[in-house]
């Protein structure tokens, strides 16, 4: 395991090179964190060239001194090993507007943007089922609080005993992941989605 050797840079301070090696051609190098964001279906409505540069200017990469970024980079020594979107939640219209899902049993201001989410976790082909994404869990904390967070949410998933989670749909992380980090459960709103949440 390598969690605990791992460092962390936001987004801006990462090059787009290494994002691209962090991403790879996996499912997450289709997608680039684009699915709650790209109008309609994206992979009808926008192209991978698309869906690529939107990334790049979020993620404001290769500006160390942007004011704003969508995310945290983790390296092993100086390579690039995984990513993790954190945002306020309000950067996702598309997803937390429409959707019943995070708010089944809850009451919350949904235009509340110091509640921030960690949307997507990706790690490395060639570096999973190393920690990786238990590093980026834990430090998703300290960048979202940082940067005035009073909140943060996660929706991982859990499948029910007996059941797999394909890894394509892991991109929101485990339960167990979470859990770790010091997450603690708020709502079980289907059977294998759940809301966990810290609270600054």
């Amino acid at each position: 395991m390598i969690d605990d050797k791992l460092t962390f840079k936001p987004a801006n301070e990462a090059t787009w090179e290494e994002l691209r090696a962090v991403f790879g051609t996996s499912d997450a190098g289709q997608c680039h964190c684009q699915r709650f964001k790209a109008p309609g279906w994206m992979w009808q409505t926008t192209t991978e060239a698309e869906r690529a540069a939107s990334l790049r200017e979020q993620t404001n990469c290769d500006n160390p001194d942007a004011r704003t970024t969508s995310g945290i980079v983790a390296y092993l020594d100086d390579e690039p090993v995984g990513w993790g979107a954190v945002e306020p939640r309000t950067a996702y219209p598309k997803y937390f507007g429409r959707t019943r899902v995070p708010w089944a049993g809850r009451n919350e201001d949904k235009e509340d943007d110091s509640v921030w989410v960690v949307s997507c976790i990706v790690t490395r082909v060639g570096y999973r089922r190393r920690g990786v994404t238990y590093g980026l869990a834990r430090a998703t904390i300290d960048f979202a609080r940082e940067r005035g967070a009073k909140a943060l949410e996660a929706y991982p998933m859990m499948p029910p005993a007996g059941k797999e989670v394909t890894w394509g749909e892991l991109y929101v992380g485990s339960y167990s992941v979470f859990e770790e980090a010091g997450f603690l459960e708020v709502s079980h709103p289907t059977l294998r989605r759940y809301v966990m949440r810290i609270d600054f």
